[in-house]
């Protein structure tokens, strides 16, 4: 009898009940904005934020994306400023970009789906800003990437999206750039529907996103304001691009991050147990993880061997329900899309690039499912790859 798997790929697990408690209590209080709450949910999230990655300023913002282009205006980018970035990554990053009127210089990404260093490196002169995506977990050798970008004077604004709760040689994604950007989005590492983070060590660069994200006068009332000295700096000077977090989603996430590295252990495992499912199927290569790389397996990527026997591979899995997606497609689709669906950003030759993604499968791994689950759909898949992919 065929096997088939039975549970969505798209099912979070529930929000937890001390997270539900908090979110009734703002619910009864009717004090939903960050700065008529006292005290301030979304002051406490920052606090508790800062103190987490072990930087000096939180900021709670409306969402992943806000967060980027938040931290591209403090950066002073504006229009017609090249900032460089991944070929590789989800649309609200070049989207980011676009946005404030800036212009994407798309970098190569490797087999490793990590940023290409040399081809950083030959790119470096032509842009003072990198908006480097960790794009589905996989960091880059950030000492070798800071090298470059620190000898070339280039800012470096982390989108971590994908990696809340990994690190680099032990120093947590978002702390090797001048800003680091997250995201609290449903699917992500927690879940806040819409929501987003934003940590820096800069005090001016913090009070720049605070006033920017719409503080008014009640920028002191942030978790980790700088002084008055450093907003008297700025006030009057950034334009209120509203973007605030709150008081509801603060109260949802507080909790989650708490549990955040717990989630991460059991996020690695489901992966672990996949990757070793996964691992010498025929037409099918895992993507070896660094040791240096303390990632957060909430999402696999293999590298298939003919691109042209991919959409047979993934029509048989889905008819059994494993569901991939592919970064090869045409059209963009869905969630998924690659440079050249990209109308807002100049056409660039990305070859490299190209080939990677001609072959890239891409599955998501909630914590909804179980490592019998798990083994289900590497069997599942080992017996699809050996029909369509051998």
């Amino acid at each position: 009898m065929t096997e088939v798997f039975t549970k969505p790929f798209i099912r979070q697990e529930p929000i937890p009940e001390s997270a539900i408690a908090a979110a009734v209590e703002v619910l009864r209080s009717g004090a939903l904005h960050r700065y008529g709450a006292q005290p301030s949910q979304v002051a406490a999230l920052e606090i508790e934020f800062a103190a987490q990655t072990g930087a000096a300023h939180a900021l709670a913002v409306a969402s992943g994306g806000y967060a980027m282009g938040c931290a591209l205006r403090a950066l002073g980018v504006g229009p017609g400023d090249p900032v460089l970035t991944n070929g590789w990554t989800l649309a609200p990053v070049p989207g980011a970009i676009a946005a404030v009127g800036a212009r994407p210089v798309l970098v190569e990404v490797g087999r490793d789906l990590c940023i290409d260093l040399d081809d950083l490196e030959a790119k470096a002169p032509q842009a003072n800003v990198l908006m480097l995506s960790h794009m589905r977990g996989h960091i880059a050798d950030m000492r070798r990437l800071m090298a470059i970008c620190d000898a070339h004077d280039i800012a470096v604004i982390e989108d971590c999206a994908h990696t809340m709760g990994a690190d680099w040689d032990g120093h947590p994604s978002g702390r090797w750039g001048a800003i680091g950007c997250y995201s609290c989005q449903t699917y992500k590492h927690v879940n806040s529907g819409e929501g987003g983070l934003i940590v820096t060590d800069d005090a001016d660069l913090a009070a720049k996103m605070i006033l920017l994200s719409g503080s008014y006068m009640l920028y002191a009332r942030n978790g980790t304001a700088p002084s008055e000295e450093v907003f008297a700096r700025h006030k009057g000077t950034m334009p209120n691009v509203s973007g605030r977090m709150d008081e509801l989603r603060a109260a949802i996430l507080r909790p989650q991050l708490a549990d955040l590295p717990a989630q991460v252990a059991r996020w690695n495992e489901r992966y672990r147990a996949l990757e070793t499912g996964f691992r010498n199927l025929p037409g099918l290569h895992v993507i070896d993880r660094p040791a240096s790389e303390g990632y957060v397996g909430s999402s696999i990527q293999l590298l298939a061997d003919d691109p042209e026997k991919i959409p047979g591979f993934i029509a048989g899995c889905a008819a059994r329900g494993v569901d991939w997606k592919w970064f090869g497609h045409a059209t963009a689709q869905g969630f998924t899309s690659s440079h050249h669906h990209w109308a807002y950003v100049e056409a660039q030759s990305l070859p490299q690039t190209d080939a990677v993604l001609a072959r890239l499968l891409d599955m998501r791994v909630p914590l909804t499912f179980d490592l019998a689950d798990c083994a289900v759909i590497a069997r599942i898949v080992a017996e699809e790859a050996a029909e369509s992919l051998r």
